[in-house]
Order: structure tokens, then C-alpha cells, then sequence
């Protein structure tokens, strides 16, 4: 009887010595670390197949290349609004331009480009240093914060990023989740999935037939003028009376930009 009163007491003093709050602890973080590893691998599976989307997407807009038999395709593409616009036009740091589209492609401009190199801003950028680029040949990706989802936003961030003469940026107020510029072009689509995105891309980034001003302009920013990981502000307020108008009156910069 003592000899099993004594087995039963080890067993509960055994029992007793599991360090519950440990195993509590662990469990936990299995738990949460496996969230975070589904999470990360969907992550990863959809933006893999984000890619591999665009690159079908890529490939079908073949017929939109330009050629002297066809020096701008985007006359094909619905949707597209033309404008003419004088090149040159440049405007100060400190001054607005009062344009006439919203966003612009096109008119006067800082004379200081936005880096286009491939670049995702997270945060909106001035328009006057955005539409300069647009001057050198570059496709600028607009979209509504709030009208286009993560989702989307991969879709158009893939077009973008690390892809030369392009950028991307929000713009607050925007009429339609996605606008796509180029100077004296542009297209607005409901869908990030729309492949209008594709062709206009195709058709007009560095297409250089008389479709931008300055053939050979760089899209890399400019040092010490343009920072692109802190870029000017955009400036959601409406142009004042003092604010430089599309034929170029009251521009201070002259006809110059750095570098020249």
C-alpha cells in the first residue's frame, strides 16, 4: 500500500513539474509564426503570379510597337486623348502651373525632372517636376489611392518598378482609379487588369518619332536638385491667380533646365 501511495505521489509530483506556461509560450509562437509564413507564401505566390501575368500581358502588345510604318500605335488604342504642347517651358521650384488636364501631360513644367528611372512613390510628388519627365520620354502610371486595391496596386507597381523611363505615383482626387500619361497622351481605365495599360506603355514610353520634346533626356534624377526618396510635395490646392498659364506666361526659369 506505502509502495503505491508513493508511485502515485511521484506521478503527481511529475505531473505538477510540466512547465505549463512554457509549452503555453511556444504554442504561441508556432501559431503565430505559421500565420506569418502563410501570409508571406501567398504573398509570394501572388506576386509571382503577378509577374508572370504581365509578361503574357507584355507580349501581347507586340503589334503596338512603334515603326516608321507606324510611328505612334496609340492612335489604335481606345480611350487615348491627344494634345499638342511646346516643349521647353519651365517654370521655378516655388511657382504653380495652372493646367488644363487633370492629371497633366503636357505644358509648362519645373525644370527640374522627376526621377523616372523605375521609380514607386509611395506618396504623390509635384506634379510640375512629374510632367518634366514626361518631356524626356517617360510614361507616368497615376492612380486613386482610393479607388484601386492592393491587389491592383501589385498589378500596376509590376508594370513600374525597376522598368526604365516609367513611374508611378497616387494622385489624391483622381476621377478615375487609373490614369496613364505621357506627353500630349493620355488614357484613364476603371482596372488594373485593362490591357490598354500594356499598349499605351508599348506605344509611347521613349517613343521617339516626334512624340516627346527631348530625345536623349535623362531619366535619372538630377543630383542635388531632385531627391527621390524625399521628392516635393503634391500640392492638392487649387493654382492661384499668380500661377504660370499653359502658354507659358509668367514663367521665371526661362527656357534652361539643370544640366544645361
Amino acid at each position: 500500500m506505502a509502495k503505491n501511495k508513493a508511485v502515485r505521489g511521484a506521478a503527481v509530483v511529475n505531473q505538477r513539474s510540466i512547465p505549463w506556461m512554457l509549452v503555453s509560450g511556444v504554442t504561441v509562437v508556432a501559431v503565430f509564426a505559421a500565420v506569418i509564413f502563410g501570409y508571406a507564401y501567398t504573398r509570394w505566390s501572388d506576386q509571382a503570379a503577378t509577374r508572370d501575368a504581365q509578361a503574357a500581358a507584355e507580349k501581347a502588345t507586340e503589334a503596338f510597337k512603334p515603326s516608321p510604318q507606324n510611328p505612334d500605335p496609340s492612335k489604335g488604342i481606345p480611350g487615348v486623348v491627344t494634345a499638342q504642347y511646346e516643349g521647353q517651358q519651365h517654370v521655378t521650384p516655388s511657382q504653380r502651373v495652372a493646367y488644363d488636364k487633370n492629371p497633366p501631360f503636357g505644358g509648362p513644367h519645373d525644370g527640374v525632372w522627376a526621377d523616372c528611372t523605375g521609380v514607386v512613390y509611395p506618396q504623390a510628388v509635384r506634379t510640375e517636376n512629374m510632367v518634366h519627365s514626361l518631356e524626356h520620354g517617360a510614361v507616368w502610371i497615376a492612380y486613386n489611392p482610393d479607388k484601386v486595391d492592393e491587389a491592383g496596386l501589385d498589378r500596376l507597381k509590376v508594370r513600374a518598378q525597376g522598368k526604365p523611363y516609367t513611374m508611378l505615383s497616387p494622385y489624391p482626387g483622381l476621377d478615375k482609379p487609373i490614369s496613364l500619361q505621357s506627353w500630349g497622351h493620355q488614357l484613364k481605365v476603371d482596372s488594373a487588369d485593362d490591357p490598354r495599360i500594356d499598349q499605351f506603355i508599348t506605344a509611347l514610353r521613349l517613343n521617339n518619332n516626334g512624340v516627346y520634346p527631348e530625345v536623349g533626356g535623362s531619366c535619372q534624377a538630377y543630383p542635388g536638385a531632385f531627391d527621390t526618396n524625399n521628392p516635393p510635395k503634391f500640392d492638392a490646392t487649387p493654382p492661384g491667380p499668380d500661377a504660370v498659364t499653359m502658354d507659358g506666361k509668367g514663367a521665371n526659369a526661362g527656357s534652361g533646365q539643370m544640366g544645361q
